[in-house]
């Protein structure tokens, strides 16, 4: 996007009014325990910059035909979901197996691909890393090396030259920003330009326990859609019921998370509040805020994107947050990057 920066778009309305904030401890220095990988450093960006120079790479066509499949079937199957539920229902284990799923595998997304791998919100023991990345896959949004590159690039460039999913890709007037919010919302993902992962997750492509769920990503992707219809088969003894249990707790839990998840990209730097100051136009969308597990309190993550908690301000749930300080409660994480007042409150002004 050249020339000068454009102007707000005018429904991004910035907060008049000081919040007011919930500060909380910081965590515990206790580095002695188990090493984890950290968030990468500016001095690991400047050696992946001369190593690996290039933004993105090219997608293969094998890589292409599956982003088609796994987009546009979830998505053609939630068009479908009214008149399949008016006409065949959906029974109580379809329901339960779809929240547990949609659980599981969102979880897996905002804590584990993003604020643990992506950011270093905090520090895990093995087993819970591993256990975050492998949920992370079953929500069939890419594997943690290339999810965790693309959103570091995101960050790299939010909102300017370079980004992959800018709503404001194509200027300011409305039907640039219609255009820019569906490129940001799943347009990007068909350019088959894949953010360079030697550049942006060298971190994790050193991570033997990363690089082995990165190539059981497939393997992970068929079990999170399978599982159902092999379960609801079971239990109603039917091949319907199979059927039943593949359509809700898997196309449909999957479609649902995608479309919060990449609301997240589009609606959450265009329509909102922006009551701490970034360089971008990240805000805050609370409508999208308990399906997108506390993601839709975006003004203050690039604000301060290392944060363990993104709603910060009082009343703004934020259940990955609250389920970080369970693990921590739990001695699974540690050295959490909780937010403090002062911290907060200095973000707000601009002076960070």
């Amino acid at each position: 996007m050249g020339g000068p920066r454009a102007r707000p778009w005018p429904l991004v309305a910035k907060s008049r009014k000081r919040a007011r904030l919930l500060g909380t401890r910081a965590g515990a220095d206790r580095s002695h325990r188990v090493t984890t990988p950290d968030l990468i450093t500016p001095q690991d960006t400047a050696k992946a910059e001369r190593v690996a120079p290039v933004l993105s790479v090219r997608q293969s066509a094998a890589g292409a035909v599956a982003m088609w499949i796994f987009v546009i079937t979830p998505f053609i199957a939630l068009l479908a979901a009214a008149p399949i539920a008016w006409g065949w229902g959906m029974t109580s284990l379809d329901l339960a197996m779809a929240v547990t799923a949609y659980l599981v595998s969102g979880f897996g997304v905002t804590i584990g691909f993003h604020r643990y791998l992506t950011h270093g919100s905090f520090k895990a023991h093995r087993f819970l890393r591993v256990a975050l990345a492998v949920a992370g896959c079953f929500a069939v949004q890419g594997a943690p090396s290339q999810w965790v590159a693309n959103h570091r690039r995101h960050h790299a460039y939010a909102d300017r030259e370079g980004d992959p999913h800018s709503p404001w890709r194509y200027g300011t007037s409305a039907f640039a920003v219609l255009k820019g919010l569906f490129h940001a919302h799943i347009g990007w993902m068909f350019r088959r330009d894949l953010s360079n992962r030697s550049r942006f997750a060298p971190d994790l492509l050193a991570d033997r326990d990363i690089r082995v769920v990165d190539r059981l990503f497939g393997a992970l992707v068929a079990i999170s859609l399978l599982t159902p219809a092999v379960i609801g088969g079971l239990v109603s003894q039917s091949w319907m019921g199979a059927v039943s249990g593949f359509f809700w707790a898997g196309l449909i839990r999957m479609a649902l998370l995608h479309h919060v998840t990449w609301s997240v990209n589009s609606i959450c730097h265009v329509i909102g509040e922006r009551p701490f100051a970034t360089k971008d136009k990240a805000t805050n969308f609370w409508p999208l805020a308990i399906l997108s597990f506390g993601e839709s309190w975006h003004n203050l993550h690039h604000a301060d994107p290392t944060c363990a908690r993104h709603g910060v301000q009082r009343g703004q749930i934020d259940t990955s947050a609250r389920l970080i300080w369970i693990f921590e409660k739990f001695g699974w994480v540690y050295d959490v990057r909780w937010p403090t007042r002062q911290r907060l409150e200095r973000i707000a002004a601009g002076a960070e």
